[in-house]
């Protein structure tokens, strides 16, 4: 097990796991070093291909991954067998077994789950698909009642490096004006910094779901653990993962370890 692995706390039920990997214990080397999960970066397609395998192996699950394209469309994994990766930047799944997963680097992933234990999401949310509503088309897609949701915020940019234009705060405001309160004036004329978490945070909360944690935890900041594309550029992409324990209750090997 990597002990630099990040694991949810939150109240979620006994069989909904979860983790997010960090940048450390892999097979990649500089500018990715060591556990980048992403393909599409310039990493070696070899040294990919064992992160994720060993990901697999310490999660007990399979990753389903996507081809994050900042948008809001959302997949149901249950009805989308692999090898297919499909073109969304959100996943559900209501069967045992099935690893939703995102990619970040910066980004805010967020995870999902009902307190019945019978549906979990992922969903990646930059701030174009934050602003696009991203997050309230996964509630919707999850079929359940928005109050009986759970959901948490994992490492993303914080709101002391996130620094955005006019047209950033703009498209927020356009829809809801409390979002005022997530951005704040640098003193040059048009700049922003912007608060991913409390952005994520108004828009869950008004779309009814009854808990939301995590958040905080900044990735440029905390760039020996996490990727971060604005403080790097060139680097790699760490995981949020989520999925249903089979209906046997056995643990996975990563909570075994």
């Amino acid at each position: 097990m990597n002990d630099a692995w990040l694991k949810p706390e939150w109240p979620a039920p006994v069989n909904v796991r979860s983790v997010i990997t960090g940048r450390a214990g892999g097979f990649s080397v500089a500018p990715f070093d060591a556990f980048n999960l992403a393909t599409h970066v310039g990493d070696d397609a070899g040294a990919v291909a064992k992160n994720r395998a060993l990901l697999k192996l310490y999660a007990g699950v399979e990753p389903r991954w996507l081809e994050q394209v900042h948008g809001v469309r959302v997949v149901e994994l249950d009805a989308c067998p692999p090898p297919d990766v499909p073109v969304a930047d959100a996943s559900i799944a209501r069967r045992p077994g099935i690893g939703c997963a995102v990619l970040t680097a910066d980004c805010l992933p967020v995870l999902l789950c009902d307190r019945a234990g019978t549906v979990v999401a992922a969903a990646h949310a930059g701030w174009r698909g934050l602003a696009a509503g991203v997050l309230e088309e996964t509630v919707g897609r999850m079929a359940a009642s928005p109050g009986g949701l759970l959901a948490w915020l994992g490492p993303a940019i914080g709101p002391r490096a996130f620094e955005v234009g006019d047209e950033v705060r703009a498209s927020f405001l356009a829809t809801d004006a409390a979002a005022n309160s997530a951005f704040v004036a640098t003193g040059v004329p048009g700049k922003w910094m912007a608060d991913l978490f409390t952005l994520a945070r108004q828009r869950l909360l008004r779309a009814g779901v009854g808990f939301v944690g995590g958040g905080g935890l900044c990735t440029h900041t905390h760039h020996l653990r996490f990727y971060s594309y604005r403080r790097e550029g060139v680097t790699g992409r760490f995981a949020s993962l989520i999925w249903l324990e089979g209906e046997s209750g056995e643990r996975s090997v990563w909570h075994k370890m």
